[in-house]
């Protein structure tokens, strides 16, 4: 199953998917598109990726969270295209025997995506379209104002 989508994720069928039978903790965490950014209205949003790439790195999150959380089990996806405010963008879904452990791994997960995987969002709003920095930086190169 690919990890980039440009289909609306599903948080709870995620979360159904990682859930194994020993597991008694399960963490969610997902990130939605919100109507402001630094002071800034959000109509929209296009997220970007280049596939293969963006894969792969995915890949890699994936393998380093099965050895850094060994007990825990963890899915994520992220969408690609454009998102409307409310839709959801991110998902990252982690189960274990244990809250801690989920938890850990859930965060480990979203943090590793937001650092590594080459995601590019561009924000559309009332001062126009603007890319926002990857891993999280926050300036913003506006195309038009």
């Amino acid at each position: 199953m690919p990890f980039l989508s440009a289909d609306p994720l599903d948080p709870i069928s995620l979360l159904g998917v990682v859930r194994r039978g020993r597991d008694g903790g399960l963490a969610l965490f997902v990130g939605v598109v919100r109507d402001e950014n630094e002071g800034h209205r959000v109509d929209r949003l296009e997220y970007e990726a280049y596939g293969p790439m963006a894969e792969k790195e995915m890949v890699r999150i994936s393998t380093d969270l099965a050895r850094s959380h060994p007990d825990a089990q963890v899915l994520f996806r992220h969408r690609v295209g454009a998102l409307m405010v409310g839709d959801v963008a991110v998902v990252v879904a982690a189960s274990a025997p244990h809250r801690a452990e989920a938890f850990a791994a859930c965060r480990a997960g979203i943090e590793a995506i937001k650092a590594r995987v080459p995601i590019w969002k561009r924000e559309f709003g009332s001062s126009g379209a603007v890319w926002v920095e990857p891993c999280g930086e926050s300036s913003h190169q506006h195309e038009s104002d």
